[in-house]
């Protein structure tokens, strides 16, 4: 078998896991509830994203946004299904109805909230900068243009490059390597193919763990997160809101935070 053995032991941790979180609960033909008494909603999630979602080296869904979702589905009375995904097949699949929600770490932009109805906020986030701790490639060498930079594809942070710098001239299109993840991407930067890359903070302080990647800087976007949903799941998004209101009216918000080391 050719390509990334990580990869490859990533995707069957993620099968597993889908498997159990739907088994005991959920009829896996019709994803409904057995014993017909709850609702059931599909909630898209990445796979390697810490703290925000990512799956446990024991095959176990964690993270800040699994949890929350897990914790507003018992208060509001509906099963969660959590359903892996690819980034930037997020919106295929939610118009598809191959899942319900994206719970994700997802950014509010005006784009975006054309084409799906978002939850209130429920979290701010900016992009940083990573780069390998031997280049000798600096901050003001990003801003200016310099190197070969990664992004998630589909990304907040490839959305930053494009109106920031490719639009105005000062970056290549060339200088642009997509990923489908962005562990793929931190692991192109510690093997040195690319010069930099972009992403959240949140996701960018755990990504970059027992690697030799530092963060070099910071652009503020002050992106705030939100639940995704289908515009005419009217009565869903009226659901969640009153979940995250909840949530944080909660000790287990601050718990949560606690917990993925977040401080606001």
């Amino acid at each position: 078998m050719s390509g990334n053995p990580r990869r490859y032991y990533l995707l069957i941790l993620i099968m597993l896991c889908s498997i159990t979180c739907i088994a005991g609960c959920i009829d896996i033909f019709t994803l409904e509830n057995v014993n017909n008494t709850k609702p059931v909603y599909r909630v898209g999630v990445t796979s390697e994203e810490p703290p925000i979602t990512y799956v446990d080296t024991d095959g176990t869904w964690r993270g800040i946004d699994v949890e929350s979702i897990q914790w507003i589905g018992e208060e509001m009375g509906f099963e969660v299904v959590l359903v892996p995904l690819i980034w930037k097949n997020w919106l295929p699949m939610l118009e598809s109805k191959k899942i319900d929600i994206v719970y994700s770490s997802m950014t509010i932009t005006p784009e975006r909230a054309e084409l799906i109805n978002f939850s209130n906020p429920y979290m701010v986030a900016d992009q940083c900068i990573t780069s390998h701790i031997d280049s000798h490639l600096t901050m003001a060498d990003f801003l200016e243009g310099k190197g070969k930079i990664g992004v998630m594809k589909g990304g907040t942070g490839e959305e930053w490059v494009v109106q920031n710098q490719i639009e105005s001239g000062v970056r290549l299109s060339s200088q642009i390597v997509q990923y489908d993840s962005i562990s793929l991407a931190f692991l192109d930067l510690v093997g040195k193919k690319i010069d930099f890359v972009i992403h959240d903070t949140h996701a960018t302080r755990d990504g970059i763990v027992n690697t030799p990647l530092s963060v070099i800087g910071t652009v503020e976007t002050n992106e705030k997160y939100g639940v995704g949903m289908r515009k005419d799941d009217v009565e869903l998004l009226q659901t969640i809101n009153e979940g995250l209101r909840r949530l944080m009216a909660s000790p287990k918000w601050p718990e949560l935070l606690e917990k993925y080391q977040f401080t606001s």
